[in-house]
């Protein structure tokens, strides 16, 4: 009998063979198959054992027109299950499985059970106006004892991009920050990648917690359509939270307990062409303005110094022979290698000097042969430009190949952005952070003219032999005014290529010539009153790449590491015993608070050191040039003014802190904001206009300080 069931089987039709597998199961020992005609939106309750399998047939009408898409949701309600229940859907062109729980692995390999799942079906392509498709759901177990389930299948739309918006801003928040969670744009493909283990697959992704935020091209996606996928971690480490017990056996399941989120989920056009126009206009006519008030400061200036230059100099009224100041000896212009040069211990042999004067005067220290000393201190230009040039070449390298990588892998915690308001073109991620660092470039290139001009009209005045220039005011020598021009262009590069991709591992790219500045200002502040006496070249720039080098290791090594800060805050210390009382008081703090705090990012609290002590000694310098009698001079006044305000408003934004690589992208995502300025420029965009413009300012205050001093003699101006 079991025989002649079987036989027939074999040779019946598919109808037959179902109602002869219903009426006689056991006979035969097959499952009971069971079909249903299933409805969208509904609920379906039921069991299954290995004796009873069950379809559910669904149908829908797929049109070029409608953006649906069509997602199956089912929960297991059985507290205990021999086996997993296997899910199969059967589409027209495609097929998805999946089984109930699923298990999910964690860091360390831990084991997740999840009892509850939704799997996203891709949508299947037409090239009717309308077409109606069927799908199934087979369900399916091997255990013995029934398993209760819950089945739901529903629609939702995807977005599809309306005529003449080619690209938009996917925004997803959440008023909570765990669980932690992945948001992904995906192309309608199959298959569609909707778990932890699978979800960065495909497409553009990034984690978060409050807040994510994705900018879509249509160029990336050729169905003109995408989805948004938001799947939640089996872990909160990716987003900053506290890591979960380890099992205490290795193949012990944890119970991943209830870790749902509740989302809003905004999808809005971006930008267009006009308002990156407008940014590109705006911040080109910002720094080019600058050239127009260069230009007519230059001919204001011009026009009040028409006159001849001993009439100028009320104070050269009697003629100094050169032999009086002359040199204690002749240098040969034949070599300018470094060795011939006078450095810090030459001052000490040089037996012209009077030593037992109570003060000494800047002609005291101005001895040396002008064209030495001006070869000297153009080494500093050659120098730094070369350190650029090597600099520059493999950080745009490094760069290109970050921004190549989040391209290609859609990896979006790769970088540090304001997501809210980055704005991409070409390759570019986010071309606004980049686009505001041209002031830095712009006005690097400005005060290189400036200095240029001065340093042209210096030369014609020693050729004339005029008094102001031989014997008046503070000597010139421009060569550390060069590198300082340079190294302001060269911070814009830098930071251009770290605002590409800004993240832990290129923050040096930020900071390194900012600690150049810092230094270069410095020394050109000492050599004001001591041109004979000053560092040289190498052993300077030698200095700075330690304080390079020296953040380096803070960052990677000084987190959390207290030896670290305590060594570095005994080496600050005993470095700045020399200085004034107010200086130690606020080097004591910086000190404490670094050894107190032991900020994360180390490269910028070393920075601000390097300002707090250039800041000291901007305001010894000025304190000291009025109580000499000396006065400061409207133009430099003004540039003092303009600059401290400036400065003000730029700290103001730098510190509203919109991204940071002290935590994880998750975190760091909290902090974005959107756009203040045109639509296109965020805080950190208005930080590089002001910065750049404090900086060009700081500049011009260095080099018009002692503008009152040009028709002094030399031997009435105190060193201090």
């Amino acid at each position: 009998m079991l025989g002649l069931c079987c036989g027939s089987v074999r040779f019946a039709p598919v109808l037959l063979v179902l109602m002869l597998v219903s009426c006689c199961p056991a006979a035969c020992g097959a499952s009971v198959v069971i079909q249903r005609d299933a409805q969208f939106d509904v609920t379906y309750d039921d069991t299954v054992t290995s004796d009873n399998q069950t379809i559910y047939s669904y149908n829908h009408t797929v049109s070029r027109n409608k953006t649906e898409g069509v997602r199956v949701s089912v929960e297991l309600m059985s507290e205990s299950a021999q086996s997993p229940v296997l899910f199969v859907v059967r589409q027209k062109q495609a097929v998805l499985s999946f089984q109930v729980p699923l298990i999910l692995r964690g860091l360390y390999q831990r084991k997740y059970q999840y009892t509850q799942l939704g799997r996203t079906l891709c949508q299947p392509p037409t090239k009717a106006v309308a077409e109606t498709q069927f799908f199934y759901v087979d369900v399916s177990t091997l255990s013995s004892a029934g398993i209760h389930y819950q089945l739901r299948v529903s629609r939702f739309f995807k977005y599809v991009f309306p005529d003449g918006v080619d690209t938009v801003i996917v925004k997803v928040s959440s008023q909570k920050n765990f669980p932690c969670s992945v948001m992904s744009i995906q192309d309608i493909q199959c298959p569609v990648y909707d778990l932890d283990n699978n979800v960065a697959f495909i497409g553009m992704y990034q984690t978060m917690t409050t807040t994510a935020a994705i900018t879509v091209q249509r160029k990336d996606f050729p169905s003109n359509s995408f989805y948004v996928v938001v799947v939640v971690k089996t872990e909160d480490e990716a987003c900053g939270g506290p890591l979960r017990f380890y099992p205490l056996l290795p193949d012990e399941l944890l119970d991943a307990g209830n870790r749902s989120k509740t989302l809003d989920v905004i999808v809005s056009p971006a930008i267009n062409s006009e308002v990156y126009v407008m940014g590109m206009l705006f911040c080109l006519g910002i720094f080019l303005s600058f050239y127009l008030l260069t230009f007519l400061v230059a001919c204001v200036e011009n026009k009040r110094y028409d006159t001849p230059a001993d009439q100028r100099c009320v104070f050269c009224v009697l003629e100094r022979s050169l032999e009086s100041v002359g040199r204690s000896r002749h240098e040969s212009l034949s070599s300018v290698e470094e060795d011939d040069y006078d450095t810090l211990a030459d001052i000490d042999s040089d037996k012209n000097i009077v030593r037992t004067k109570k003060f000494l005067c800047v002609s005291d220290l101005a001895r040396k042969d002008k064209r030495i000393l001006s070869k000297k201190y153009q080494i500093y230009f050659w120098n730094i430009a070369t350190i650029g040039v090597f600099y520059a070449l493999p950080v745009i390298q490094l760069v290109i190949t970050y921004q190549t990588v989040v391209n290609v892998t859609g990896n979006q915690d790769i970088c540090y952005y304001n997501f809210l308001c980055a704005h991409p073109l070409g390759a570019l991620s986010s071309f606004n952070n980049i686009l505001s660092n041209l002031g830095y470039v712009l006005l690097g290139l400005l005060f290189l003219l400036i200095i240029l001009q001065r340093d042209i009209l210096h030369k014609r005045a020693l050729e004339r032999n005029e008094n102001t220039a031989m014997e008046c005011g503070i000597p010139k020598h421009f060569g550390l005014y060069y590198a300082m021009g340079t190294a302001l262009m060269m911070e814009g590069l830098l930071s251009a290529c770290y605002h590409v991709c800004p993240n832990y591992t290129n923050f040096q790219f930020d900071t390194s010539f900012m600690y150049m500045i810092a230094g270069l200002c410095m020394l050109k502040l000492y050599q004001k009153r001591h041109p004979d006496i000053n560092a040289s070249a190498y052993s300077a720039y030698a200095c700075l790449a330690a304080v390079i080098f020296f953040s380096v290791l803070g960052v990677v090594f000084g987190k959390g590491n207290t030896a670290f800060w305590i060594v570095f805050s005994v080496i600050h210390i005993l470095d700045r015993m020399v200085l004034l009382v107010m200086g130690n008081i606020v080097n004591w703090s910086l000190a404490a608070y670094g050894l107190i705090k032991r900020p994360n990012d180390f490269a910028s609290y070393l920075l601000a050191i390097a300002i707090c002590n250039l800041l000291l000694y901007f305001a010894f310098y000025i304190i000291m040039k009025l109580r000499s009698g000396e006065r400061i001079q409207c133009l430099a006044l003004v540039c003092i003014l303009f600059t401290a305000v400036v400065w003000g408003f730029a700290l103001f934004f730098f510190f509203q802190g919109l991204s940071t690589w002290q935590k994880t992208p998750a975190e760091s995502r909290e902090h974005n904001r959107e756009c203040i300025l045109l639509s296109f420029f965020d805080d950190h965009d208005i930080w590089h206009f002001l910065s750049s413009i404090a900086m060009f300012g700081s500049f011009l205050v260095l080099l018009t300080m002692d503008d009152d001093l040009d028709t002094v003699q030399r031997d009435k101006i105190y060193v201090f």
